[in-house]
């Protein structure tokens, strides 16, 4: 069973990771867990109250396959948790990491994006981190997946499910057009005339 955890923090942003854990747990059969500084239940943005599996101090990597972190106010506030070292061990054991919005903020300051192509919210929201890899930016609004990374902007949640379950080996029709369900939204989005 392929196993996926997701690092939330308090005033985490529900709507980057939740599409993903939804498709890989119920469509696909991955074991999906949540875990939170110091084990504490968090509030989203929207005002979820998630009660974590485990404590992020706690998590272990064996027999780990995703390591994802979610997005938030915290990551550019004092108050961030520091994943570093947890997120290098991962890359050196072949972890898929995956980072959304202010989740990639994260990966640079670990410096695992030092050295694939990755993307943000912008290039300036990385830059601040003071990591390596600005060479390797793509200035694109979906998500982008080099050698076992995948990173997106926060408003990428469906390109960043697709590339986070490609990079674990699911590639089928039946993802294809699930996702494209979720994506077509957008195209129609563009074209409706504003309502005052």
């Amino acid at each position: 069973m392929t196993r996926a955890i997701t690092i939330l923090t308090e005033n985490f942003a529900d709507w980057e990771t939740a599409l993903f854990n939804s498709t890989a747990r119920l469509y696909y059969g991955f074991y999906t867990q949540f875990a939170t500084p110091g084990g504490l239940p968090v509030t989203s943005s929207g005002g979820m109250l998630v009660t974590p599996q485990l404590a992020l101090e706690d998590i272990s990597l064996d027999e780990l396959d995703l390591l994802m972190v979610c997005g938030g106010s915290i990551w550019q506030s004092g108050k961030a948790p520091d994943p570093g070292a947890l997120l290098r061990a991962a890359r050196d054991q072949g972890v898929v990491l995956a980072g959304i919005c202010d989740g990639t903020r994260v990966l640079a300051q670990a410096g695992v994006l030092d050295k694939v192509r990755h993307t943000s919210n912008g290039a300036a929201n990385l830059r601040e981190t003071g990591y390596a890899g600005a060479a390797l930016y793509q200035d694109v609004p979906w998500a982008v997946a080099d050698d076992g990374i995948v990173t997106a902007p926060g408003t990428a949640p469906v390109s960043f499910t697709r590339e986070v379950l490609r990079s674990l080996g699911i590639d089928d029709d039946n993802l294809a057009s699930y996702l494209a369900m979720h994506g077509a939204e957008h195209g129609q989005a563009s074209r409706a005339p504003l309502v005052a």
